[in-house]
């Protein structure tokens, strides 16, 4: 969820860590605490419920985070409870990454396909994926069983489809068409 709100934010964060030359490490951090809120919905809900005190909020925060990010990090997370912008801290987290990445050149790629990939493959994949672009590229693992086989490759705005489903929708079509 990305808006004016959570780029604000996001944008605050990127330039402190560029200031102190952590924009990797909170990268990292910033990543963890987006797993958490994945991982663990009620926590999510937890920082994003009214009823809650903003002073239990932020003594959970602590429980938790103080020993895995730093002081800036860590302040930060208390600073999104206190101007009451909980709700906005998934997309503020998402949007820094974004800009955490293109700072240090990487780009994320997706590869959907039917089943789990061998990481042998996954590996080829991702290499040709750095030829082509010249960055560094982290590949996921999408599963969707509606692929049928093959892979659909998402990487920024490109994507290289060559999934089965697509293939019969595109012979479908050429059908149709006469």
């Amino acid at each position: 969820m990305t808006n004016e709100i959570t780029q604000r934010y996001a944008q605050g964060l990127f330039e402190l860590a560029k200031e102190n030359g952590s924009v990797e490490k909170k990268k990292k951090q910033a990543d963890m605490v987006l797993d958490a809120m994945t991982d663990c919905q009620d926590f999510a809900l937890f920082l994003c419920t009214v009823k809650i005190k903003e002073e239990e909020k932020i003594a959970m925060i602590d429980k938790i985070f103080t020993e895995a990010v730093d002081h800036d990090m860590l302040s930060f997370l208390k600073l999104i409870v206190e101007k009451g912008r909980a709700f906005y801290l998934q997309g503020i987290l998402e949007d820094y990454v974004k800009l955490a990445n293109e700072n240090l050149g990487i780009e994320i790629a997706t590869v959907t396909s039917a089943r789990r990939i061998k990481s042998e493959d996954m590996q080829t994949i991702g290499e040709a994926l750095v030829r082509k672009t010249n960055k560094k590229v982290f590949l996921k693992n999408k599963i969707d069983p509606s692929v049928i086989g093959g892979i659909k490759v998402t990487i920024g705005n490109t994507v290289i489809d060559a999934t089965m489903s697509a293939k019969i929708e595109r012979l479908r079509n050429t059908l149709l068409k006469g």
